[in-house]
């Protein structure tokens, strides 16, 4: 397979956005997103303190993105060291709110120029959607080509994400806001890499990474790698392909074609500036089972992954001590148990679930008032 990669990412034909930022300023879109970011939160401090005059707050946010006087605040940060090693930045409540003001407005519009098979961070989709997708393509094809970004959020390349989004996006406010979030990212950890073309100094003129805590990040990732799914739908025509955040797969029963296709997808992610993991991704047989969003799928049945049940287990441990000291209440201790049974109904695992939940056992610690 010869391919000829285009100079910039191909788009899905759409028009450009005009006249947003009514949308986004509009006293009812920003109470909306007031709503949205305290889902779970509301009963934190920072979150308490806006509610508590939450429309004089909500009319001053709007004064400040009316007249460009708004700034982000600082990011709290945390590291996680599982399921891997990552820097987690939470923005404050106030920004979070406008986060999701200015992605309820263009989110719906530049969502239609995705492919079907882009699965994270969009309504209706997720986890076990694409799950079932892969395990159908896994059953159906002889090989796959799995890959995985190499430091996804911090390697994103703040000038040529802009770039992507003014070919999405013709409403100047709306990009002021767009270029002031992304700007007042905080330093993550992203290594130095070169690419073609690269003098000496290059790697350290060009400022990327996004907080991987913010909604605007999730969205931006999914941009980013947009025209790479139109590339490898339209340009390779790869009949079976999905992607999941910055983990994406090529099924095939030729081997040579997603050799090929590796090529071809290196040699383009050099225009985005990301690497594809060297060790993670591997091209294979599918009868010897693949790894996917934390299930083992093989042949004939689907395993729960081990680190994945190590996390559930901690996870049943921090709810019953959330519960217990009155941080967790009832209805979303239930939600929390049902999303996570959802979870494991996907793998062929009866006895485990059955044995994880009657081991899990819910009281109230009497000494907290």
């Amino acid at each position: 397979m010869v391919l000829a990669l285009q100079k910039s990412p191909p788009l899905a034909l759409m028009k450009r956005l005009r006249n947003l930022w009514p949308a986004i300023l509009s006293f009812e879109n920003l109470l909306k997103a007031a709503h949205q970011a305290q889902r779970s939160k509301r009963f934190r401090g920072n979150v308490l303190d806006f509610n508590y005059h939450l429309e004089r707050d909500l009319f001053r946010l709007q004064q400040e993105l009316q007249t460009h006087t708004y700034r982000p605040g600082g990011y709290r940060t945390f590291r996680i060291l599982d399921p891997k090693p990552r820097l987690i930045s939470a923005a404050p409540y106030r920004d979070r709110v406008v986060h999701h003001a200015l992605c309820n407005i263009i989110v719906p519009s530049i969502e239609r120029s995705f492919i079907a098979d882009s699965y994270a961070n969009r309504t209706g989709y997720g986890t076990h959607r694409a799950l079932q997708r892969f395990i159908k393509f896994t059953r159906s094809s002889r090989y796959v080509l799995q890959c995985d970004v190499r430091k996804y959020f911090p390697s994103i390349d703040h000038v040529i994400l802009k770039d992507i989004i003014r070919r999405k996006i013709k409403c100047p406010d709306t990009l002021w806001l767009i270029d002031l979030i992304i700007d007042h990212s905080n330093e993550q950890d992203a290594s130095l890499e070169y690419f073609p073309g690269d003098d000496l100094l290059t790697p350290l003129q060009h400022r990327k990474g996004l907080p991987i805590g913010n909604l605007t990040s999730q969205f931006f990732a999914n941009v980013y790698l947009s025209g790479f799914d139109h590339l490898v739908k339209e340009e390779l025509k790869a009949r079976k392909y999905l992607r999941y955040v910055d983990d994406f797969a090529l099924f095939s029963d030729d081997r040579q074609e997603l050799l090929d296709a590796r090529v071809a997808i290196e040699g383009y992610m050099n225009q985005l500036r990301l690497r594809i993991h060297p060790i993670k991704s591997q091209l294979y047989e599918t009868r010897h089972g693949a790894n996917f969003v934390g299930f083992r799928i093989l042949p004939r049945h689907i395993r729960v992954r081990g680190d994945n049940l190590r996390r559930a287990r901690r996870r049943g441990k921090q709810l019953q001590r959330d519960y217990a000291t009155g941080n967790l209440p009832l209805n979303e201790l239930v939600q929390r148990l049902q999303s996570w049974e959802a979870h494991l109904l996907h793998g062929n695992a009866k006895s485990l679930r059955r044995h994880i939940f009657q081991n899990l056992v819910f009281c109230k610690d009497e000494s907290v008032p």
